[in-house]
């Protein structure tokens, strides 16, 4: 049905730029998309673009789409076409173009314009940037740049016309707005009754459960059949299609099916409400919203003991109640009407079949997934959740004996026990358990008065003790008895003793342990088992047990214990004494010499005691001999064993080194020079030092002497250790530079010093004056020249001498005579 309206009617189109994150798959911005213009249309679109240009050579304005918007105008009442379109942007340089195509032509053939207006605001010098048609303007079209004043003729439209307007938008970016201001009229759009009032345009939204498998997707079915018909409301001539985007609404692109699925938990759906005889149409949405059934508690893992129920308590059967499940899964939460069911498979609890009771038996080993299906029965949703059920096994607890030795001197057949060493026993050595200890079984089902079982004293003989087993991550309980019995049998007290050899004298050494076995089991029957500790509690309670190479942790003495079992049981607890006996001190080496010139004279060699007397040990030389000392003259390596009364030795080694008196091989003099030396050159055993002309020193390692001064000396060698001196003679030529033969003793004649009877005898001495005349021939072995020549005092001068020494070498000098 076709309804009119009042020409003032306005259409506020809403351009978008192009930063709106808003996208479409289709924009009205190409004739076959144009947007139908009826009594109460508002639009909302992206014109952003041309799509296909199809403006070119189709108008004497002389321009072409640069962000356009066809709009389709249908004519139910004749009139004149008449607009004006005013940019929400005031700025003169916001530039808004038009082209007008009709009457009554298709997109495909659409031919020239037949009104346009392309005039710049800013060029043409216009106080607004308004444009559109009107009736006092007289020109078809204007533009482009400063032509016109962006205003063309109004259109005569008859009914039933219809015309497409191309929007177009050159310059800005700017919304726009269209008042139509002529006479002519357009068909009314159809309405929806169902909307909330009559500026609404959207449904009252729909809030749904998530009631289609799986139920925590947020995706389901919806029928809307029945709301298609609600819309049309008896009309025929209204279809109503639906759409995931207001761009597909608005050209009627890609509709949906009326029975569909939401693709998303919340979701806007577009809705083309159209008059199929005017083509009008009005766009309205709702939005859906589809939650998943989440107000419970997620149900834990559900792990129960294993129990003898069916007559086996290892077995893994066992019986659940899921009602502690339900109360889990909707504790807190008020006010609501549950459905809980539980299933082994999630399509079971999906479909609700095959329930479990709510007392349910496992048929098969856990752990094992429970799927439950929780349905509230006011809103028809539905939610899943599972959970892990396991039944964990009862550790082991078994029935064991103890028996432990009476020690402590009053047979009575009390003592004190360590149950905690037959832990293992109780539990099968299964790990992860912890054993508790009480008095009766009331009070370890009742886990109150537990008592050490590390050191327990028994004041019956035997007696009972119940053991609680709990398994540490399960919390599974077994319980299990001990027989504690008191042995009145005894074993052999032992003593170990070892010499303190381990090359720290400190009294603390290594003990073997098991030399001490035959001892303490002498006269026990055989088959026992003997563990040895440190302290006496210890071995009572079987803690901390020793291995069978152990230090003793008290220097000297100490006092350790054996206990000696039958199967676990105490037979006897033995005291070993252990004892390091100290080792002889001596001194262990010594290096000394023997002096081969006193041969056969004898040195005395000792063992080398210290801070006690010789005669407390006993000893073997490498010579055979036992005594304390010994003689001996030639040199070697001597060792002797000095055994103290405990059996306990040291070895002395004595180095006895070869020495001698030095024999003089040769002496070495070099002289009448500047630096006079003399060396010394000795063969011997010895060590040797020396000594120039005088036999007290000093000596002096090296056996060369500088700076000799010349004359005749005396060459002195000692041996270092103690061997004797040796001496010889030696003689050093040299010529004084001067004499003054004055009779006052001191450098009255002049004589070639190193001259004697066993040193150069033979040697010819000559003497001038500084004129060549002979003055003087020396006798090598004389005084000297006094001075005088034929009784006459020579006078102060120097004088030449010549001299030819036995050992053929030949000088030449001068010397000064002084008075």
């Amino acid at each position: 049905m076709i309804k009119t309206r009042s020409i003032s009617t306005k259409i506020i189109l809403f351009c978008l730029v192009a930063v709106n994150s808003i996208t479409y798959a289709q924009q009205p911005n190409d004739c076959q998309y144009a947007v139908t213009v009826c009594g109460s249309s508002s639009f909302s679109l992206d014109v952003n673009g041309v799509g296909t240009q199809e403006l070119n050579g189709s108008n004497t304005c002389s321009s072409q789409e640069n962000n356009s918007i066809w709009l389709e105008v249908n004519i139910a009442e004749a009139g004149t076409l008449a607009f004006t379109l005013t940019p929400s942007s005031s700025s003169i340089t916001e530039d808004y173009d038009f082209f007008i195509f009709g009457p009554n032509v298709s997109c495909g053939s659409l031919g020239q314009a037949i009104r346009c207006s392309t005039t710049n605001p800013a060029a043409a010098n216009q106080g607004n940037n308004l444009t559109g048609l009107n009736s006092t303007d007289p020109d078809p079209d204007e533009g482009p740049g400063a032509d016109g004043d962006s205003f063309v003729s109004a259109i005569n439209a008859s009914a039933g016309d219809s015309y497409f307007i191309v929007i177009d938008r050159p310059i800005g970016n700017s919304p726009f707005s269209i008042e139509w201001t002529g006479t002519a009229t357009f068909p009314d759009a159809p309405s929806n009754t169902l909307t909330t009032s009559a500026i609404s345009t959207s449904l009252p939204n729909i809030d749904v459960c998530d009631d289609l498998a799986p139920y925590d997707d947020n995706i389901r079915e919806f029928d809307f059949t029945q709301l298609s018909q609600d819309i049309i409301n008896g009309e025929s001539d209204v279809v109503v299609s639906y759409h995931y985007s207001e761009s597909d609404a608005n050209i009627s692109l890609d509709p949906i099916n009326e029975i569909f699925n939401n693709t998303s938990s919340n979701e806007i759906i577009y809705i083309r409400v159209e008059n199929t005889t005017t083509g009008c149409y009005i766009i309205n949405d709702v939005t859906i919203s589809v939650t998943a059934l989440t107000n419970f508690n997620a149900a834990s893992d559900y792990e129960i003991c294993d129990d003898d129920l069916d007559g086996d308590d290892q077995n893994g059967i066992s019986t659940f109640n899921f009602g502690i499940k339900t109360q889990e899964i909707h504790d807190g939460i008020t006010g609501v009407n549950y459905d809980i069911t539980y299933y082994l498979s999630e399509t079971n609890a999906e479909t609700a079949t095959d329930p479990l009771p709510i007392n349910y038996t496992n048929t098969a080993p856990t752990p094992t997934e429970i799927f439950v299906r929780i349905q509230d029965l006011d809103s028809g949703c539905i939610g899943t959740t599972s959970f892990n059920i396991n039944v964990a096994p009862k550790p082991i607890a078994n029935d064991v004996s103890l028996l432990q030795c009476d020690e402590d001197g009053i047979p009575e057949g009390f003592t004190t026990f360590n149950i905690t060493e037959i832990a293992d026993e109780i539990t099968g050595g299964i790990p992860d358990t912890t054993v508790e200890y009480y008095l009766s079984q009331l009070d370890a089902e009742n886990q109150q008065n537990e008592i050490n079982g590390s050191s327990f004293e028994n004041f019956f003989n035997p007696q009972i003790i119940y053991t609680r087993v709990i398994h540490n991550f399960t919390n599974c309980v077994n319980f299990s008895e001990v027989s504690l019995m008191v042995s009145t049998t005894s074993s052999n007290n032992a003593a170990l003793a070892v010499c303190d050899t381990d090359g720290t004298e400190d009294g603390f050494t290594e003990f073997n342990l098991t030399d001490a076995n035959n001892d303490i089991l002498i006269g026990a029957p055989a088959g026992l088992d003997l563990y040895y500790y440190e302290t006496y509690e210890d071995a009572l309670l079987e803690t901390n047990p020793l291995s069978t190479t152990f230090t003793n942790t008290t220097a000297y003495n100490q006092t350790i214990y054996g206990r000696v079992e039958n199967a676990n049981a105490c037979y006897g607890i033995s005291e070993i004494a252990l004892t390091v006996f100290e080792l002889p001190n001596i001194e262990t080496v010594l290096e000394t010499q023997y002096c081969l010139n006193f041969s056969p004279e004898t040195l005395t060699l000792s063992g080398g005691i210290i801070d006690d007397l010789p005669n407390n040990y006993y000893y073997s030389w490498s010579t055979g001999e036992d005594t304390s000392t010994i003689e001996i003259n030639a040199p070697g390596i001597y060792t002797v064993r000095v055994t103290n009364t405990n059996g306990c030795f040291k070895d002395r080694t004595i180095t006895v080194s070869p020495s001698n008196i030095a024999t003089v091989t040769n002496i070495e003099v070099i002289d009448a020079t500047q630096n006079n030396t003399v060396s010394v050159l000795v063969s011997g055993e010895g060590d040797y030092e020396y000594a120039l002309d005088d036999d007290n020193g000093p000596y002096q390692d090296s056996n060369v002497f500088n700076n000799v001064q010349p004359g005749l000396y005396t060459v002195y060698i000692r041996d270092k250790n103690n061997c004797g001196t040796t001496d010889a003679l030696v003689s050093v030529i040299g010529f004084p530079k001067f004499f003054t033969p004055n009779s006052d003793d001191t450098n009255d004649f002049w004589q070639v010093k190193g001259i004697s009877a066993l040193f150069q005898a033979d040697s010819s001495i000559l003497i001038f004056d500084r004129y060549g005349k002979l003055i003087k021939e020396l006798d090598p072995l004389s005084a000297g020249w006094d001075g005088t020549f034929n009784g006459k005092i020579m006078p102060t001068s120097d004088y030449w001498f010549k001299v030819k020494l036995q050992d053929e070498r030949t000088f030449t000098g001068h010397f000064s005579l002084k008075r």
